[in-house]
């Protein structure tokens, strides 16, 4: 399942297609053009494509803006498979502004960078992901506050629920929980022996497990949008946190077991009011090809 020609071949073409769009990029952002908002998610689609990525689409974002998105998380490729689908900036330790490549590409994509383990800048953080919201930005939130091997969700810290009570325009903020989970390569079952290629996490050096990412066969990826909620809804952050772990966890065991068992219930959602701007809908089964804008259902998922 590697190719060395095929890593080497990925590779040249990824360098160079980011080589050709980070001066462009650069100048969107220092000019505060539209194109700096729509470019990185062109961006990540081709990206996609050319690492060989599949990206399976059940469900959808929220039809409202901003939308605080909260995903498990496994691996970097989790940044170029959400950002091919959901125009908006993430969220990520500020470590990551200081890696080689990765650091600067963060930037260009508007990241929020926060010090998870410098409570002293708490408020701050909240307060700069608060401004970002209010201005319409829709942000992508990590809140295991690290990777996993792929085949399980850590729980997520609730310190990072925070600003998830933020009004826009005297309306609550839609919160929407994100499955994402690696599930075929080459067409087969990952299970516990290929995850890995996909998951980068513990002690894993990132440089050997980049080259065997471009290097292995294709792989399916399947992201799961689920019903959207707001802070209303809840008693405390806690309990918010705790619902978007239960809905997050169930797609991610879904997706790795493919067995559609009942989601676990914890405290009772209240539902939401005609007009607050939130949809669930019913749940489509897609392939999407990041670069298209609509979905082609295909009937029965990965």
């Amino acid at each position: 399942m590697i190719s060395p020609l095929l890593g080497i071949l990925r590779l040249t073409a990824y360098l160079a297609w980011t080589l050709l769009l980070v001066p462009v990029q650069a100048l969107a952002v220092a000019l505060k053009a539209p194109l700096r908002l729509s470019l990185p998610q062109f961006y990540h689609g081709v990206c996609a494509r050319l690492l060989g990525i599949d990206v399976v689409v059940r469900g959808a974002l929220a039809d409202t803006a901003p939308v605080l998105v909260v995903s498990n998380h496994s691996s970097y490729l989790d940044i170029t498979v959400l950002g091919a689908l959901i125009r908006g900036s993430f969220v990520a330790k500020s470590e990551v502004a200081g890696w080689p490549l990765f650091g600067v590409l963060a930037k260009l994509q508007r990241t929020v960078f926060i010090e998870r383990k410098v409570r002293s800048t708490a408020a701050r953080q909240r307060d700069d992901l608060k401004g970002r919201l209010e201005g319409g930005d829709t942000l992508i939130l990590f809140p295991e506050g690290t990777s996993s091997d792929g085949n399980r969700t850590l729980p997520f810290k609730t310190a990072l629920f925070a600003v998830a009570s933020t009004r826009i325009d005297g309306r609550p903020l839609t919160v929407q929980p994100v499955s994402i989970t690696a599930t075929r390569l080459d067409g087969l079952p990952m299970g516990l022996a290929f995850r890995s290629f996909y998951a980068w996490y513990g002690d894993m050096d990132l440089a050997p497990h980049l080259w065997q990412a471009f290097a292995c066969g294709r792989m399916s990826v399947e992201v799961e949008f689920h019903e959207p909620v707001t802070m209303d809804a809840f008693s405390s952050r806690k309990a918010l946190a705790e619902h978007c772990h239960r809905a997050v966890a169930h797609g991610v065991a879904r997706a790795v077991t493919g067995r559609d068992n009942p989601l676990p219930t914890g405290e009772r959602v209240a539902p939401q009011a005609p007009g607050e701007g939130v949809r669930g809908g019913p749940e489509i089964y897609a392939t999407r090809d990041p670069l298209t804008p609509t979905l082609s259902p295909e009937g029965g998922g990965s």
